[in-house]
């Protein structure tokens, strides 16, 4: 059984829906101790900068071991072999050394059009969302976007998932990876309006900022529309990636 308190604070995390939420870190970390191992679905197209985020919160940058769903070890030459061909076994768990308590899925290439993938998925996310031990359980799934494919943000793929992919009391959270990327084009249409290289590159922070809340606005007015829209969303920067206390 999954703790009362436990499943106030999923609920009031599927409640927030917003970019601008936060949660007290202290009690984040006080309900994620509760957890033995904390299980997390990472979805979304190839290149989307998935491994990088998860080396991030791992402390590492190291490649993750590779166990299959009964714990024996999945030997790397054949991992990297499905990795450049951007297929990925689901039921494979991800570890790094560095942070065993964090459990990482990889979602099996279902964003490039296979439907017998799809329906793979979802019956992942069915049967781990019910699992009766709570270190079965998926705890979240993360879903990355990348902003450096600006001319399609949200595919077909994302608008499959959350129209047809239910996942119950597991909150979905779309994380935009590769938000720097935003910088060349705030640079582009800086020297459009006039500006020399330079003075382009000086004031292209600040207009890269207005680029990602664009970008933030659009995916959410796309997807929030959906039967199964995400409960929330986070913009990853380089300066928030690269901070000490983004752990």
């Amino acid at each position: 059984m999954v703790p009362s308190s436990l499943r106030s604070w999923w609920r009031s995390l599927r409640r927030s829906g917003n970019a601008d939420y936060r949660l007290d870190p202290a009690e984040a970390k006080k309900q994620i101790d509760r957890i033995p191992r904390f299980r997390i679905l990472v979805m979304g197209r190839a290149n989307a900068g998935k491994t990088t985020i998860l080396q991030r919160v791992c402390n590492t940058t190291d490649q993750p071991e590779i166990f299959d769903g009964i714990g024996e070890r999945v030997d790397a030459r054949m991992v990297q072999g499905s990795l450049k061909r951007g297929y990925h076994n689901i039921e494979d768990e991800l570890v790094f050394k560095s942070n065993l308590r964090y459990v990482f899925h990889d979602s099996c290439g279902f964003e490039a059009g296979s439907e017998a993938e799809f329906d793979k998925m979802k019956k992942f996310v069915t049967d781990h969302a019910k699992a009766t031990k709570l270190e079965r359980r998926i705890h979240a799934i993360w879903y990355c976007i990348p902003l450096n494919e600006s001319h399609r943000m949200v595919t077909a793929a994302e608008k499959k998932f959350f129209n047809e992919c239910d996942s119950g009391h597991v909150p979905v959270i779309v994380l935009l990876t590769k938000a720097d990327a935003l910088n060349l084009d705030a640079v582009d249409e800086l020297m459009e309006r006039g500006y020399t290289e330079d003075d382009a590159i000086k004031e292209a922070p600040e207009v890269e900022k207005q680029l990602q809340k664009g970008c933030l606005e659009k995916i959410k007015g796309w997807l929030n529309e959906l039967k199964f829209p995400p409960q929330s969303y986070l913009m990853l920067t380089g300066k928030l990636m690269n901070k000490k206390a983004a752990d």
